[in-house]
């Protein structure tokens, strides 16, 4: 759909608005060979499609921006242009880089100025509700300069030592007090001045984005996170995640 054709960007009554950025570069090697990551099929459909639809689904979401492999953003524009996705939603496709830290930080580059809530979601979990993002939205507008979805965790985790050779048995080290744990998901959400400051001030790899909020001393809060929203990296999650669809097709026509 053409520029002229699409409806203004959704508001809040701060004015705040909503962008999203979608990571999809990665090979994701524990899937096996083939084809990347966010373009494996889920019951027909590239996850990447029913992520973007996932993020797509919140009223207060209005362009998203997928990060595609740096040799592959005419396939993913292709991909994107020939399946349904909501007509109130702008759409943009953007080169990536060689790690998923350059990959967000391109896509920031590539948001429009008037977009200064930004939700970073892995491609690789293409199942979120929209209760979830409209969480993370909300938690933002209402002051938070990063949020992340979290749950508590089911299992006792320890510290170990990392052995040498994999396989080997590894040194415990200690028992983290469960209750005080959380198991982090995506989308996260962020003031954009503090998302872009972080990703300016930030060198070093972390494994999410609001790990270098963090390294910036700003807060980071939590807000309850969905079953539904794990990601898909091994072989059984795809069978899972299959099946989830399933049963919301079964239950709500999905």
């Amino acid at each position: 759909m053409s520029d002229e054709s699409r409806p203004a960007p959704a508001e809040s009554p701060s004015g705040s608005r909503v962008a999203a950025v979608i990571p999809a570069a990665g090979r994701g090697v524990r899937l096996g060979p083939g084809a990347p990551k966010a373009l494996r099929a889920l019951n027909g459909t590239p996850m990447l499609i029913h992520a973007v639809r996932a993020l797509a689904a919140s009223r207060s979401v209005s362009l998203v921006v997928v990060v595609a492999p740096p040799d592959g953003a005419a396939e993913v524009k292709s991909l994107l242009d020939a399946h349904a996705l909501p007509e109130r939603t702008d759409f943009l496709v953007v080169p990536g880089g060689e790690s998923r830290q350059e990959s967000v930080r391109l896509g920031l580059d590539a948001l429009p100025p008037e977009y200064d809530v930004v939700l970073v979601h892995d491609a690789a979990r293409p199942l979120v509700p929209v209760d979830t993002v409209d969480a993370v939205v909300e938690a933002v507008r209402g002051g938070a300069p990063a949020v992340v979805p979290a749950l508590p965790l089911a299992d006792t985790v320890k510290e170990v030592e990392p052995a040498a050779v994999s396989g080997e048995p590894e040194p415990v080290l200690g028992t983290p007090e469960r209750a005080r744990l959380r198991a982090v998901q995506t989308p996260q959400g962020f003031d954009r001045a503090t998302l872009v400051r972080a990703h300016e001030s930030v060198t070093e790899d972390v494994t999410d984005d609001a790990s270098m909020v963090e390294r910036l001393g700003a807060r980071v809060v939590t807000v309850p996170g969905h079953e539904e929203a794990f990601k898909v990296t091994r072989p059984l999650d795809l069978v899972l995640a299959e099946a989830v669809l399933n049963r919301r097709r079964l239950n709500d026509g999905f």
